[in-house]
């Protein structure tokens, strides 16, 4: 097995899959501003290479989000899930702007889709990639290194100590990830 050691290894990994070129060529399509496919295609496809898995490991959804305050209602984020349905609507699509979504979190209004990706609850989950004019290009606020390693351990925002902790803590529980990929590290 191949290790993946740099964001660069990571690129060729992803490049050398055609199902997840074919999902970045689909959203680069819709010139979303500042748009990153994120989370679970990204982490789930590492962990798959780790374990060594012949088969890859489906998804419940494809996170894609963008970053727009002029267009902050949530009625456009469903309009852009149907568009990437009529390119391929067999995919799970979840499309969101990160310009409300610090809602959630109950945070300081994001400034853009990466500071976005910082607030996503586990490291290995807050990477985001796209194609930017037939390129790839990865975001990792946190770095890679627990993606690369299978750590799962919260983002600054999801520490222990802060009051979202129970949030990650319960994510991790909720997602038994460990069922799926049993050399995972998981750090509370």
């Amino acid at each position: 097995m191949k290790l993946i050691k740099t964001e660069e290894a990571l690129k060729g990994l992803i490049a050398a899959d055609d199902w997840m070129m074919g999902i970045l060529t689909t959203v680069e399509k819709l010139q979303l501003p500042d748009s990153w496919v994120c989370a679970g295609f990204v982490r789930s496809k590492v962990w798959d290479v780790l374990h060594e898995k012949k088969y890859r490991t489906p998804l419940a959804d494809i996170d894609v989000i963008y970053f727009d305050k002029v267009n902050a209602l949530e009625d456009y984020e469903k309009q852009y899930e149907q568009e990437l349905k009529k390119y391929l609507p067999d995919e799970p699509w979840s499309v969101k702007n990160q310009a409300r979504m610090h809602v959630v979190n109950n945070s300081e209004p994001y400034q853009s889709s990466i500071d976005g990706i910082a607030h996503f609850p586990e490291t290995s989950t807050a990477i985001g990639v796209r194609l930017a004019n037939g390129k790839l290009e990865i975001a990792a606020p946190h770095g890679i290194q627990h993606l690369i390693s299978g750590i799962v351990a919260p983002t600054p925002y999801f520490q222990k100590g802060s009051q979202m902790h129970e949030v990650y803590k319960n994510r991790v529980h909720n997602k038994q990830w460990k069922s799926l990929w049993p050399k995972l590290q998981i750090i509370y």
